[in-house]
């Protein structure tokens, strides 16, 4: 064999092996992904309970959808949630990352602090915050016991304030990955811009507000869509905090297809709540995905 043979090869195998090694995972990507969201879109269209059925229905599943109160329950908690979720971890985000970028003291300490609850699973969380705010063994008892009697905070128990306690569980946990991302985005400005604007008489309001805000266009197009895609999907967080309760005070579409599908053995309704939740994600995804392609471009 040839040196020349040798090399060529050489050069094939190079081509081929990191497409042999892709493929497998590319394969149960297209099959347990795509596949069985396509799947989920066609059972959507059937008349599925316990099992599936292949009988075609039309759009009798999403009439029925949208006709049931439970749905519209949780439509408008999602609405709560998300907006409430996306304002405060945005803001608080950003005041977080504006405040470790004066080059504090402390800086290495703090940031881990911060960042650490996204460490933890919604499970965790949820689980953690069910009992600190429980009213007869969380913050409400310990302010007691520390002798303020007249101290509650039943919100957790409340159908009108239970809603909140997912948005600030929620918000701790994630808070700090958003902050992590603005951080990332501050420390990549070019410093010349900033100097010029000082040296012009720009104050620091003036810097913030007209030069960095701006500049940090991507970060906040990036936080916005990775807490909408967490707001939407938030099953583990509820359950674990409320259980979807008091009564049905804290449904979410994610909780609602869960139980339509395998409690209620309603498979079409909960795959017609399914492919509206996936439309949504969708409708966030694809304008961003086009925006990044477009600047490429």
């Amino acid at each position: 064999m040839t040196s020349s043979t040798r090399a060529d090869m050489r050069t094939r195998l190079q081509d081929w092996l990191p497409k042999v090694v892709l493929a497998p995972s590319l394969a149960v990507t297209l099959v347990f992904v795509y596949g069985f969201i396509l799947f989920t879109i066609f059972l959507s269209f059937t008349g599925s309970k316990m099992l599936p059925l292949y009988t075609f229905v039309g759009l009798s599943n999403y009439t029925r959808l949208w006709a049931l109160e439970n749905w519209h329950i949780a439509i408008v908690n999602i609405a709560i949630f998300a907006s409430l979720y996306i304002v405060i971890c945005t803001v608080l985000g950003l005041g977080l990352a504006i405040f470790l970028d004066q080059k504090i003291r402390g800086e290495g300490f703090l940031r881990p602090i911060y960042l650490y609850p996204m460490a933890l699973s919604f499970i965790v969380t949820g689980t953690a915050w069910k009992w600190f705010l429980d009213p007869g063994i969380g913050l409400e008892r310990i302010m007691r016991l520390w002798g303020w009697e007249s101290f509650t905070f039943t919100w957790i128990k409340d159908n009108d304030m239970a809603i909140y306690t997912i948005v600030i569980a929620a918000v701790w946990q994630t808070s700090g990955f958003v902050m992590a991302m603005f951080l990332a985005g501050l420390r990549g400005i070019d410093n010349e811009i900033l100097k010029a604007a000082q040296i012009d008489g720009a104050s620091s309001l003036q810097l913030y507000r007209r030069i960095v805000i701006p500049l940090l266009r991507p970060a906040f197009l990036s936080a916005f869509v990775i807490l909408s895609h967490l707001a939407i999907k938030s099953y583990d967080l509820v359950i674990a905090l409320t259980g979807g309760g008091p009564g049905r005070a804290t449904e979410m579409p994610a909780t609602f297809m869960y139980s339509y599908t395998f409690t209620r053995n309603q498979m079409g309704v909960g795959a017609a709540s399914a492919v509206i939740m996936l439309m949504t994600i969708a409708a966030i995804m694809v304008p961003y995905l086009y925006a990044e392609l477009k600047e490429k471009h």
